[in-house]
């Protein structure tokens, strides 16, 4: 089905959604884009961009621009959280060739696709609240000051509380993991080279790494507790709150905690991945999709897949159905496995038991001398898949 002169219309001004936009766009179609805040711009901070999301933006042709706003990542160090000495050492310069890991400020991401997006000449519309999507053959998008945007197809790319995906899928209410996370960008005052630095204690654990130019760190702090708090990306918290849920981490953590200032704060719920992903016109991409935990930073990575994917598929199919079909199909087995992975991952950071704890670091550690390579290419699967070569 060729592309050229389809109008589709992207609900959605985030990093799945421009990336959508840009993908379908370099294949002719024409494309609007919805974003209800007043400007493209990402609520957040860090992420990190494997290189299973880099031969994404290495496609859309913004390999060289990212590149230029974002460390190369060197490793990934896991810690003991007491005195912050090295459990275990992945050595992300061994990854094959052509593969590279990066530490992106999603604000950075986001303008990138956003001036990308515009100079392709895809319509960006802001301050646009949608009420509804109504799936059809002509479906159509209503605003909630009664405006209708109609087209082709409709792609939900609104996150979490996505209004496309109950349409689809009725509404199936998360439930609290158990699990809070503070977010932060600190000052890189501690000197933290191009790793990310995970610290490992009871009952929470902290990942840092630098962002940029190596000028500040992205900090995110887990921490299990029986309270939840609404599940929000921009409820702020006072940092003394963060301080002492991890006051006894060692290493550069307490720097790294001085220096917070009004961290972010939001509960981690756990969503079921949509049993149903399109409907007549309209189809769903990244977490109005499948949300997952952050355990395996894949959520970016993952909405990027899917963008290509998706515009890849329609591209090859003979119908927009069809096209439809072939994403799902292509896409629902791959992210479940990485939600389920990200899933199990929180307890590996959490030990409370000390001698369970001190064996596992301890095993860790000697898999990690012995067979370095090995606990490397545990995640081929992950970051050797590569979107942009499917046939």
């Amino acid at each position: 089905m060729a592309l050229a002169g389809r109008n589709i219309t992207v609900i959605g001004g985030g990093i799945g959604g421009l990336a959508a936009a840009l993908a379908l766009r370099q294949r002719d179609a024409r494309v609007t884009v919805l974003e209800q805040a007043e400007a493209l711009r990402e609520v957040g901070a860090g992420i990190q961009v494997s290189p299973n999301g880099l031969r994404v933006i290495e496609a859309l042709g913004l390999a060289d621009a990212l590149a230029d706003c974002s460390p190369r990542g060197q490793a990934v160090s896991l810690r003991d959280f007491r005195r912050g000495h090295e459990v275990l050492r992945l050595d992300l310069r061994r990854l094959p060739d052509g593969q590279a890991y990066r530490f992106v400020h999603r604000a950075d991401l986001l303008a990138l696709l956003a001036e990308a997006v515009r100079a392709e000449g895809v319509q960006v519309r802001l301050l646009q609240k949608v009420q509804t999507v109504v799936p059809g053959d002509k479906p159509y998008v209503q605003m909630a000051n009664g405006d209708l945007c109609d087209g082709d197809l409709v792609i939900g790319a609104d996150g979490l509380h996505s209004v496309l995906r109950p349409v689809l899928n009725g509404t199936v209410a998360p439930f609290f993991t158990g699990q809070v996370a503070w977010r932060a960008v600190v000052p890189n005052d501690a000197g933290l080279g191009a790793e990310a630095q995970v610290y490992m204690g009871p009952g929470r654990h902290l990942v840092c790494y630098p962002l940029r130019d190596g000028s500040v760190v992205n900090l995110v702090a887990v921490e299990e507790r029986r309270g939840w708090q609404a599940e929000s990306w921009s409820q702020t918290d006072d940092p003394a709150n963060l301080r002492a849920a991890f006051a006894g981490f060692g290493g550069i953590v307490p720097a790294l905690l001085d220096a917070a200032e009004a961290p972010g704060l939001w509960g981690l719920f756990r969503h079921p991945v949509a049993k149903v992903w399109h409907g007549p016109g309209v189809a769903l991409l990244g977490d109005a999709a499948h949300p997952t935990l952050p355990f395996m930073a894949q959520g970016a990575n993952m909405a990027l897949e899917d963008a290509w994917v998706l515009a890849d598929a329609l591209d090859r199919a003979d119908t927009i159905r069809d096209g439809l079909i072939a994403y799902q199909a292509r896409r629902r087995d791959r992210v479940v496995r990485v939600i389920e992975a990200a899933n199990g991952n929180a307890w590996k950071y959490h030990l409370r038991n000390p001698v369970v704890r001190a064996a596992a670091h301890l095993g860790l550690g000697l898999a990690g001398r012995l067979a370095p390579d090995r606990m490397l290419g545990q995640f081929d699967w992950l970051y050797g898949h590569d979107v942009t070569s499917a046939t």
